[in-house]
């Protein structure tokens, strides 16, 4: 899973059928070796803008969204939690 930022939502008039009524959401990634890096990923639980979140990629994006939104979706990123706070050990 990646660390991210939300930045901002992505709007497409036309996408794949099994996409309908998920939104799309541009997030940067903000830790690890990939920081800087951007995706558009699937919202599943409707993050909001500037939010920092956990994020699903590659087989396992596509298996939890088959899984939990019974979609089979070619879906390579998708939002799967909203980051409330760090804690060190």
């Amino acid at each position: 899973m990646l660390i991210c930022k939300l930045i901002d939502s992505i709007w497409a008039t036309r996408k794949y059928e099994e996409l309908d009524g998920m939104k799309l959401m541009r997030v940067e990634v903000i830790d690890g070796p990939e920081s800087g890096r951007r995706l558009v990923c699937v919202d599943t639980i409707s993050a909001g803008t500037g939010d920092r979140v956990l994020v699903a990629t590659g087989s396992a994006a596509y298996h939890f969204m088959r899984e939990t939104f019974g979609r089979n979706a070619p879906v390579d990123a998708a939002i799967v939690g909203i980051i409330d706070e760090d804690v060190s050990l």
